[in-house]
């Protein structure tokens, strides 16, 4: 098998699991339990972890919540500000190509009497910050956009993003799932309220992320949603998750993956050299350095994947895929039914291959040339 799908998830990387093992077995505690020297020892554990992956952003590690994931900590962004008797605004500004996991807490809290404003894309998935500038009102009180899309790679402009959210007074979160210790983040420079991230795609442990809410100029009042104990500040109530904490402060120390950018460009390179037909979705510039989104003509992906399946791959996000359902990403970029079925997401990691793409690249070229001679074949 050829991992090629790491914005679904990572394997983790052997220098996290060293560091987890320990919290899995002898060093037990709960870090909430401060009578005892297990208790200690955990919750010495959860801050050094709080001050590795706040040092990947540029945050104070008291600005750190720990969560479930990304899915639980964008929930916590939106749900919980929305939910402070501390703003009366009632707006919410977002695009049509987030993940999920951020358009239905905005669905949810359109159910609730909050406007909701959905910005569209270009045909390279880019935002329009003009557009942007326009949908904010005296009213809005959130602006929520991704760093890096899941399906495309495709980057938005964070600082700018931010300091328009600034200048209009304005609270800004980012779903930075996929570009969490892969890109550069500074939440000061840029103006970023609240964050949300995951272990998982870092080759860290599932089950476990963090939301990043900051604590002045201005201080972010967020409610919690989960209640029972009054964990983290009394945002995120729960027993913390101590040995995944751990794998993602390891996780977040890891080197950056420099050659995955090499790699996916030999990958996009020799497929386009060697097909025709295929378009690349998303610009070709601003995008994750991991990631590339083909679409093959005459080719359904879903075929595609079924005839090497030596290679996994992805058609569409990893939350969305089992639904059966065309990205909708793809959509409201505008293209057209054809090309977003024929569409297919490699994603590359840290423990990928050249081998691994050369090899790729021949199962995917002898897969699109069967499928289309197929298709050419009279019935």
């Amino acid at each position: 098998m050829i991992y090629l799908d790491h914005n679904a998830t990572t394997p983790l990387d052997p220098r996290v699991l060293e560091a987890m093992m320990p919290f899995l077995v002898e060093r037990f505690g709960n870090a909430a339990s401060s009578d005892h020297a297990f208790g200690r020892d955990a919750a010495a554990a959860v801050d050094t972890a709080r001050r590795q992956v706040a040092s990947v952003i540029g945050a104070d590690p008291r600005e750190i919540v720990w969560t479930s994931g990304a899915t639980e900590s964008n929930n916590l962004a939106l749900l919980g500000v929305a939910g402070s008797p501390a703003y009366k605004k009632t707006h919410i500004v977002t695009v049509a190509t987030e993940h999920r996991a951020v358009l239905d807490p905005c669905d949810a809290l359109a159910r609730r009497a909050f406007h909701l404003t959905y910005l569209g894309v270009d045909a390279d998935g880019r935002l329009d910050l003009d557009r942007l500038a326009h949908a904010i009102t005296d009213q809005t009180l959130l602006v929520s956009v991704m760093h890096a899309n899941n399906e495309t790679g495709v980057l938005h402009p964070l600082a700018e993003v931010g300091a328009l959210c600034r200048r209009r007074g304005v609270l800004f979160h980012t779903d930075a799932t996929q570009s969490f210790g892969k890109e550069p983040i500074d939440v000061t420079a840029m103006h970023i309220d609240l964050l949300s991230a995951s272990a998982h795609k870092i080759h860290g442990p599932k089950g476990v992320g963090l939301l990043y809410v900051r604590r002045r100029d201005p201080r972010v009042r967020c409610e919690a949603i989960l209640f029972g104990g009054g964990h983290e500040g009394g945002r995120r109530s729960g027993t913390l998750n101590v040995p995944g904490i751990v794998g993602m402060g390891a996780a977040a120390t890891c080197p950056v993956d420099d050659h995955v950018r090499a790699l996916r460009d030999r990958l996009e390179t020799r497929i386009l050299r060697d097909l025709e037909g295929v378009a690349v979705n998303g610009h070709r510039t601003e995008r994750l350095a991991n990631t590339t989104n083909l679409s093959f003509a005459g080719v359904d992906a879903k075929q595609l994947m079924k005839r090497m399946p030596e290679i996994a791959v992805s058609s569409s996000s990893a939350c969305t895929s089992a639904l059966l359902q065309p990205s909708y990403v793809l959509g409201a970029m505008g293209c057209q039914e054809a090309r977003v079925r024929g569409s297919v997401r490699f994603s590359l990691g840290r423990f990928t291959t050249a081998a691994q793409i050369d090899a790729a690249v021949a199962a995917v070229v002898e897969s699109v040339h069967a499928l289309r001679r197929d298709v050419a074949r009279p019935s």
